[in-house]
């Protein structure tokens, strides 16, 4: 008989349909029976030995919440796998919105989690904000929760792994030999995901609220695709290859297909060719290969609409033009993509959400080190200058928006044009996590340009649970002064740099800690909320404020 490994997660939802994730021990066909009568059932696809399913399920009714339970087998009398034997959690339910009823879509978000400990052992970087989101809605289940839980990187640390799977490595190989601690092929990616979403608490959270994901560095490693110098130095490592592989790979199978509605799924040629196979590894292999040997043939980005907000997740890592001369933060498809989704159906939509991984507003001196240091590395200062800048950009991690000039302006201009008009958003939110606090700036257009109707932010939130150290909490309070933003400038000026076409300020913020932030969104309205975890009081409102 199957067992139930990992999982269940409940990926889409919309008002009819939904679908969910396993992995089971072996080869089966994995059902979700729900107390109202919808259903759904798929067969197992195998991944280097691995059993997984994407389970869609139909006959859902709009503006309802059933339970729903998990079964591994080919017939009827196929016992639940889940919810557990003896859960102390209530049972996993799937919540349908009813947009024509006017229902509010509540989107919370953040980035940066490492695995939480062991219950009984300490945590160095304090209470998992997903721990602490969880036990609040099992405490009261009927209370509000989140729509979709977005999830903006580092989902699971590839290059900083725990000591419990360090130890676990240890056993599997000699760590003297690289990548060392860092995981190295499919096998050891399974065991992250493992670690990460077998936490009782996360577990049962991402198996009752909706998800949204996009990787970010430390799903793979820090800095990837930092530069072209950075892939060079990389591919020239006996061990990045298959590294690299296995955790697209491990990404496409834990993250990104539950990203996809059904119908996306069913026209999905990789997806058809992995379940095609009793063994889709290959398949999976060789679309991981061509993902690597030409980016512009895959595409992570992704849209979905939640009645009238749309969410564009946006792939600011593999999608990166590396050449110095032309360095862009998405490649020209990948662009035209993001301006497509954006203006399609204009008026169709109250609210526009763009979620990056990395801040396209960041502090005014990150920002202009960052333009200063691109200027460098593309020789405006000479090349004994562009080695120090290509140096200082790994050490640093200058690699936002802010150091691929032209793409922040390209962004701005897309804002701008979709913020504006008879037709434009209330709202249009960027939002972002990978910089270990959280944070809300609002930019401003020059009285010379077009200035956008719809009210813009950055809305910056991490990390999960992860930590940062003290001077570089100083260093980001310190971005944002004044004295900060005049040193910026004078970076820009030795670097020959541009000033930015726009403004921006901080309205909101910093704040420090492990936390989440959530959109409220009805109609035109938008509110803003933070919570911080706390390990004595859950999770603790920490800012709130009203947007339109």
């Amino acid at each position: 008989m199957a067992r139930l490994r990992l999982g269940p997660l409940l990926r889409y939802v919309d008002e009819e349909t939904a679908t969910v994730w396993v992995e089971a021990s072996r080869p089966c066909v994995a059902q979700v029976r729900c107390a109202d009568g919808a259903a759904g059932s798929a067969p197992t696809f195998q991944v280097d030995g691995h059993h997984y399913a994407l389970i869609p399920v139909t006959g859902l009714t709009p503006g309802t919440e059933t339970t729903y339970e998990i079964r591994l087998g080919g017939d009827g009398d196929a016992p639940p796998v889940w919810p557990l034997p003896d859960s102390p959690y209530p049972p996993s339910t799937i919540r349908t919105p009813s947009y024509e009823a006017g229902d509010p879509v509540r989107v919370t978000f953040g980035s940066c989690r490492w695995a939480a400990p062991p219950a009984d052992e300490h945590d160095p970087v304090g209470p998992d904000a997903l721990d602490t989101l969880a036990a609040r809605i099992a405490a009261d289940p009927a209370a509000e929760r989140p729509d979709v839980l977005v999830l903006l990187g580092d989902q699971v640390y590839a290059d900083e792994t725990s000591p419990a799977t360090r130890a676990w490595l240890a056993r599997r190989r000699d760590l003297s030999d690289p990548p060392g601690t860092e995981v190295a092929d499919y096998q050891e990616y399974t065991h992250l995901y493992y670690e990460s979403w077998l936490d009782p608490e996360v577990r049962w959270l991402l198996s009752t609220v909706p998800s949204c994901m996009i990787f970010d560095d430390h799903d793979l490693i820090d800095d990837w695709n930092t530069s072209a110098a950075w892939l060079a130095d990389m591919r020239a490592l006996p061990w990045w290859r298959e590294r690299l592989l296995s955790g697209l790979m491990s990404y496409w199978v834990h993250q990104h297909i539950g990203n996809l509605s059904p119908a996306a799924l069913a026209t999905d040629p990789v997806y058809a060719a992995v379940r095609a196979t009793p063994d889709g590894t290959d398949a999976l292999r060789e679309f991981a290969a061509r993902a690597d040997e030409d980016p512009s043939s895959v595409r992570w980005s992704y849209r979905r609409d939640f009645g009238r907000v749309r969410l564009l997740m946006v792939d600011t890592r593999a999608a990166r033009v590396l050449d110095e001369q032309h360095r862009a933060m998405l490649a020209p498809d990948e662009a035209k993509w993001l301006r497509e989704q954006a203006l399609a159906d204009h008026g169709t939509y109250d609210h526009l959400l763009i979620g990056t991984s990395l801040p396209w507003l960041l502090p005014h001196l990150i920002h202009d080190a960052e333009g200063w240091n691109a200027a460098l590395c593309r020789g405006e200062r000479g090349p004994r200058w562009a080695r120090f800048g290509e140096d200082l950009r790994r050490r640093a991690d200058l690699e936002h928006w802010a150091a691929f000039p032209s793409s922040f302006a390209a962004l701005a201009d897309l804002i701008a044009e979709a913020g504006s008009g008879d037709a434009a958003p209330a709202t249009i939110s960027v939002l972002s996590g990978d910089v270990h606090h959280a944070y809300v700036a609002e930019p401003t257009w020059p009285v010379t340009d077009a200035a956008p109707s719809a009210r813009v932010l950055q809305l910056t939130c991490s990390p999960v649970h992860n930590s940062v150290p003290a001077s570089i909490r100083l260093g980001f309070r310190f971005g944002w002064s004044r004295f900060g933003r005049a040193l910026g400038r004078r970076f820009a000026r030795h670097g020959r740099a541009a000033a930015p076409r726009i403004g921006w300020r901080r309205t909101g913020g910093p704040w420090f800690g492990n936390q989440l932030m959530t959109l409220t969104l009805r109609a035109r309205d938008a509110s803003l909320t933070l919570d911080q975890a706390d390990a004595q009081r859950g999770l603790t409102r920490t800012a709130s404020r009203h947007l339109t």
